[in-house]
């Protein structure tokens, strides 16, 4: 199975990190509302599901997957640990914000709610959240991690945050 995802990820990076990326956002709000939320499988709310995977799939495995390599080919100092720390800022001062405002804006339309509430409500919560989590990830992510498997990692941790995403964007 795993050299059958490094062949994948190989031929098809774009394509294979977006599909993993769906299958795990979509399993992580599965945990939220089957682990957190305790809703039961006669009470899981599959359209929710179908949302996170579809944001996953289509917004942030691309994304994740093409800012990760601009940040590997731009962001490229002399001293390695400056380096790493220039890409986690870049990361979470640019990328987190960003991905964030996308997240709750575009499940906001998908649910037919407004953005501008789910903004409010959620964003700097979601965000300073983020800010606790993501910083330590990125830096082991970037110094040990060889780009084509940092999206990987990204979903396997997300699994946790998405389910707290997952959670928080149902509140």
């Amino acid at each position: 199975m795993l050299r059958w995802y490094q062949m994948k990820l190989a031929s098809r990076p774009l394509l294979t990190q977006s599909i993993t990326t769906a299958v795990l956002f979509a399993t992580g709000d599965t945990m939220a509302q089957q682990l957190v939320e305790k809703k039961g499988l006669r009470n899981h709310d599959l359209a929710r599901s179908g949302r996170m995977a579809l944001y996953g799939g289509a917004i942030f495995g691309p994304a994740a997957t093409t800012w990760f390599k601009f940040l590997q080919n731009k962001v490229v100092l002399k001293n390695k640990n400056a380096e790493i720390l220039a890409r986690v800022a870049c990361d979470q001062g640019i990328f987190a914000g960003t991905n964030l405002f996308v997240f709750l804006s575009s499940m906001a339309i998908m649910e037919g709610t407004s953005p501008k509430e789910k903004l409010d409500k959620s964003y700097w919560t979601a965000l300073t959240k983020n800010w606790m989590v993501w910083p330590f990830v990125q830096a082991i992510n970037f110094k040990l991690v060889p780009l084509h498997h940092r999206v990987l990692v990204v979903n396997v941790v997300s699994l946790g945050w998405n389910c707290y995403l997952s959670y928080l964007n149902s509140q």
